[in-house]
């Protein structure tokens, strides 16, 4: 089955188009999203990494979509399309691993599926720029010793409290490369709250991890900022562009595709 034909029959819901090979479900008007992906199993094969075969990434969709009846509703196009992301990423969605997330989301009034990077998925892709010895992230606690300072001299000191550690106050990131490059990156527990309700388009969603995996998300956020001063590949950055993104349009690179624009912030 060819892309243009998936996309063509998917935008327009028309009639019946040619059977894949490996499968006997045609794409109709009312096809349901699962046969649908049952259907994409060659177009999955060729953007999955050899690590995953399409069998496995499609019990994972199907698996999505039953944890997550929600997404069902979402057009046909937009989960795909952020399936398709995960699967060139080489990324298994809406699974305890945290490596990335399909999440319903009112995009102009319209349910659609968003893709976002998980923390676990962006140490992940990280690592496979070949340049660096360590990521990490940690959460810094009221009863923690912590310091850190910028500028010239920078320094960075996390002493975690044995026993009672209090809430949550501080996150920070940080990475060191093989030839002894470092960064990190710190932020609060205020400024991360401000930040995920600014930037993350999905954050008052129901289904967003920053509802279920708060810390994770935080954790992601702070390493994002320090890989800002890191010497990364541009391919990573095209990754990078994928995250937290709406499309409706599938490619063999879906970092070539751009992000719906979001008008409204009603969450599903």
């Amino acid at each position: 089955m060819e892309q243009k034909d998936i996309k063509e029959e998917l935008a327009a819901q028309a009639a019946a188009v040619t059977q894949t090979e490996n499968s006997s479900v045609r794409l109709k008007k009312n096809t349901s999203i699962p046969d649908i992906v049952k259907a994409l199993g060659p177009e999955l094969k060729k953007a999955l990494p050899s690590v995953m075969t399409p069998e496995r990434f499609t019990r994972i969709a199907l698996s999505a979509l039953n944890n997550t009846p929600e997404l069902q509703k979402c057009t046909p196009m937009s989960f795909i399309a952020a399936l398709l992301n995960a699967a060139q990423l080489g990324l298994e969605p809406n699974t305890p691993l945290g490596q990335a997330y399909l999440i319903p989301y009112k995009n102009k009034g319209v349910l659609e599926c968003q893709f976002q990077i998980g923390y676990k998925g962006l140490i992940e892709l990280a690592y496979r720029n070949g340049q660096m010895q360590t990521i990490q992230a940690q959460t810094v606690y009221e009863n923690d010793y912590f310091e850190y300072e910028y500028g010239l001299n920078p320094k960075l000191i996390h002493r975690p409290e044995i026993t009672d550690r209090g809430d949550a106050v501080f996150f920070y990131g940080l990475f060191k490369t093989l030839n002894g490059g470092f960064g990190f990156s710190v932020m609060s527990k205020q400024e991360m709250d401000l930040y995920a309700s600014n930037y993350s388009k999905a954050f008052g969603s129901s289904y967003s991890p920053w509802k279920s995996c708060y810390e994770e998300m935080a954790k992601k956020t702070v390493i994002k900022q320090a890989l800002k001063y890191a010497p990364l590949k541009t391919d990573f950055q095209r990754v990078l562009s994928t995250d937290e993104t709406i499309k409706t349009n599938i490619s063999a690179d879906m970092s070539e595709i751009a992000n719906e624009i979001v008008y409204d912030n009603q969450a599903a």
